[in-house]
């Protein structure tokens, strides 16, 4: 299952895609378990309670306490667990623009959320980074 951990080759292949629904960050408290028929992108164990990404819609429809407005964005190349740079470089071109990145990092992909007006914008950087490595 490894992937790629050449930092010019991630970047070079990471063909960012952004994902045309609008994601929600979902707050559950401790113990609680996930509504039935709600399908998280990810979850997040910690001790305040269980942090679940979804689509806001989603969200909203299972009443779950969320902050809506934020774009999934996931680079398909397939980067190894144990790759050195790739998130650093990403995260420090989209915060050159001002744009936040929180990563989720799959056996096989790396995720950025991203703020939802800022989705395109974020694309753009992504692409030119690309472009230069």
């Amino acid at each position: 299952m490894r992937g790629e951990t050449e930092l010019s080759a991630l970047l070079r292949t990471m063909q960012p895609q952004l994902f045309a629904e609008e994601l929600g960050y979902g707050r559950l408290p401790p113990g609680q378990g996930l509504p039935s028929g709600l399908v998280p992108f990810a979850t997040v164990a910690e001790a305040e309670g269980m942090t679940v990404v979804a689509a806001a819609a989603e969200l909203a429809r299972h009443g779950v306490d969320h902050v809506p407005g934020w774009a999934r964005i996931s680079l398909t190349v397939h980067s190894d667990l144990a790759a050195v740079g790739l998130t650093a470089a990403v995260a420090t071109a989209l915060a050159a623009e001002g744009i936040s990145a929180n990563v989720v990092a799959g056996c096989f992909h790396d995720h950025f959320l991203v703020q939802w007006d800022r989705r395109f914008a974020a694309i753009a950087v992504l692409t030119r980074l690309s472009a230069s490595a």
